[in-house]
């Protein structure tokens, strides 16, 4: 709230006690044309009692020459320097020539007012074409959105690359216990629920394989198949889709939530990257916990099928065990640890970049948390595709 002559809190530099007074628009003839003298304070909780007596001014016809006289006006603020503003645009719009009196040209208040209301402001856009092109429009612009989004997360792959090149020459400080913190968080945290997961799918497939198997008398070889299922796709897989609803949606709604506050322009302001201070030591951390819970969650699959294998068919531990050496190696367990890291930066920078696309509103938060965790779990996917395809053609 701004006095209307310097632009400055008034006098005291604190709230004041005094009531406001109503706003006044009065029209005088002086220096050959119409001055409208404006009095009281003209602020959003008042200027409710002078918008009619505004209307029928804009309406009138005052002449060709006209002066906003604001020098009586007690306090302002940017609900009257609104009214007023568009008071005098409209009636320059007339061809009449309007002066305003009593506010300095740099005053704070009606110069953000007005670059406001000049701001251009883009026109909504409005579908062209008939129903056979609108297909094709649909594809173009959904190719442009993909184009947006690869360039978004190529973006904070480099500056987090490039962050972590200039910690390692000394250039600037690693900040472990962001690291760390976030480790716990996204790892030590997400243990019991990956456990608990990993431990039913695989009694799950355990049973389900046995009752297939048990009709052609090979109820051994549901041992083959958890061992080999497990470790080479579903152990990695599972998991990467928790942390993806879990840590994926954690990250976006934590950066958006700072977005909103405007925290993340204040760290720019200081002098600090955003990349390197919220996303690098999301990044990292998501990287080293989920090749450690993919592993986490093998160990629990097997025991959850190994269980079930004793308790649904009878194979005991002991031959559960010498059965799963015979049916893996070291390559089947590397198989699907290899393809965690890469999984964990598809998350992390889904999960970054859907976080600093967020508006100003609770609205635009919520979308683009549903918006990151669809998007995480189709591109995990997508990359254990990738590694299926990737092995089978090199007979890995």
């Amino acid at each position: 709230m701004l006095d209307s002559k310097e632009g400055e809190m008034p006098a005291g530099g604190g709230k004041s006690n005094r009531k406001p007074n109503d706003p006044s628009l009065v029209a005088d003839k002086a220096d050959g044309g119409i001055v409208l003298q404006l009095g009281g304070d003209w602020l959003a909780r008042t200027i409710g009692k002078i918008e009619k007596t505004v209307e029928e001014t804009r309406a009138a016809d005052l002449g060709r020459s006209i002066a906003i006289d604001a020098s009586k006006v007690g306090k302002i603020d940017t609900s009257g320097a609104f009214l007023v503003e568009t008071l005098a645009r409209a009636l320059g719009e007339k061809g009449a020539k309007v002066e305003l009196r009593g506010v300095k040209d740099d005053n704070a208040l009606f110069k953000a007012v007005r670059e406001a209301i000049e701001k251009e402001r883009p026109e909504p856009q409005r579908r062209s074409g008939s129903l056979l092109t609108m297909p094709f429009e649909m594809v173009g612009r959904g190719m442009y959105a993909i184009k947006d989004e690869i360039v978004l997360g190529l973006n904070i792959i480099g500056a987090s690359i490039y962050g972590a090149g200039r910690r390692m020459t000394g250039q600037t400080q690693v900040r472990m216990a962001a690291i760390v913190n976030q480790m716990d968080r996204m790892g030590v945290r997400a243990t019991p629920i990956i456990t608990l997961m990993s431990f039913l799918i695989g009694g799950i497939i355990a049973q389900q394989g046995a009752f297939q198997l048990q009709s052609f008398g090979a109820e051994i070889f549901v041992v083959d198949l958890v061992g080999i299922l497990q470790l080479r796709e579903i152990g990695v897989l599972i998991t990467a889709i928790m942390i993806a609803g879990r840590s994926g949606s954690a990250i976006t709604a934590e950066i958006g939530s700072m977005k909103m506050r405007e925290e993340v322009d204040a760290l720019t302001v200081i002098g600090l990257n955003p990349i390197g201070v919220l996303v690098f030591p999301r990044l990292v951390a998501l990287t080293l916990v989920l090749p450690l819970l993919a592993f986490l969650a093998d160990i629990a699959g097997i025991a959850g099928a190994m269980l079930t294998s004793w308790i649904y068919i009878g194979i005991p531990p002991a031959a559960f065990i010498q059965r799963l050496r015979e049916a893996i190696d070291v390559g089947t367990i590397l198989a699907g640890l290899i393809k965690a890291p890469f999984m964990a930066i598809v998350i992390g920078v889904v999960a970054s970049s859907e976080g600093m696309k967020v508006g100003g509103s609770a609205e635009s938060l919520g979308l683009h948390v549903t918006a990151s965790v669809v998007k995480s779990i189709f591109l995990v996917i997508l990359v254990d595709a990738f590694f299926a395809i990737f092995y089978s053609t090199i007979g890995f």
